[in-house]
């Protein structure tokens, strides 16, 4: 299989892309993209329903928080992302619980593993970001999807460039996730990413 968005094209898809376009480098851009991405053919592989625009919303925007603009003093990177998705889709006219959802579903990527039953959402940006960031799970992906992929959408030096800025959140905010996720190993795991072998 080759890899496709899944036909995934509203007005909405594309305002999430250019305002990501807008504020991320390319490679944390291209990232966030994959992470739709792989979390998307995950649920095609294993028949899991789930709200695609919102995914990809959330998907496009979860890592805002990392960027200047956004960058909290207080917040974890994660939250901070959530009110940005709370903002940009308070102006595309979603309903507060459809903008509280997106919030949800940024917040979450960070935190303990959410099954599928309980939250498909964030389930599949776990699954979609753990796959691109560490490459939990990309021997599960058929490789002619995993190479379009990163053909339409290359890494660009993505590895050491996420790492550095956990690194710094984790430095300045001790008590948040990435810090948490950086005192687990996470430089080990970006560095033996099979994407970029």
């Amino acid at each position: 299989m080759t890899w496709t968005l899944h036909d995934l094209d509203s007005d909405t898809a594309r305002s999430a892309f250019g305002i990501a376009s807008e504020y991320a480098d390319a490679a944390l851009l291209n990232h966030s993209v994959r992470s739709y991405a792989f979390g998307a053919e995950y649920a095609r592989v294993h028949g899991l329903t789930y709200d695609a625009e919102l995914f990809y919303v959330s998907a496009l925007l979860h890592d805002l928080g990392l960027t200047a603009p956004f960058d909290s003093h207080t917040l974890p990177f994660e939250e901070a992302g959530g009110h940005v998705a709370r903002l940009f889709t308070a102006g595309l006219g979603w309903p507060p619980a459809r903008r509280a959802r997106a919030e949800e579903v940024i917040v979450l990527h960070m935190r303990d593993d959410v099954t599928a039953a309980e939250d498909v959402e964030s389930h599949l940006l776990q699954v979609g970001t753990s796959a691109d960031v560490s490459g939990l799970r990309v021997a599960d992906f058929d490789p002619a999807f995993v190479s379009g992929l990163l053909e339409h959408h290359p890494r660009l030096g993505f590895g050491p460039s996420f790492l550095a800025l956990v690194e710094d959140q984790a430095a300045r905010k001790p008590a948040c996730a990435a810090a948490s996720y950086v005192a687990g190993g996470a430089a080990k795991r970006i560095a033996a990413n099979p994407l970029d072998a």
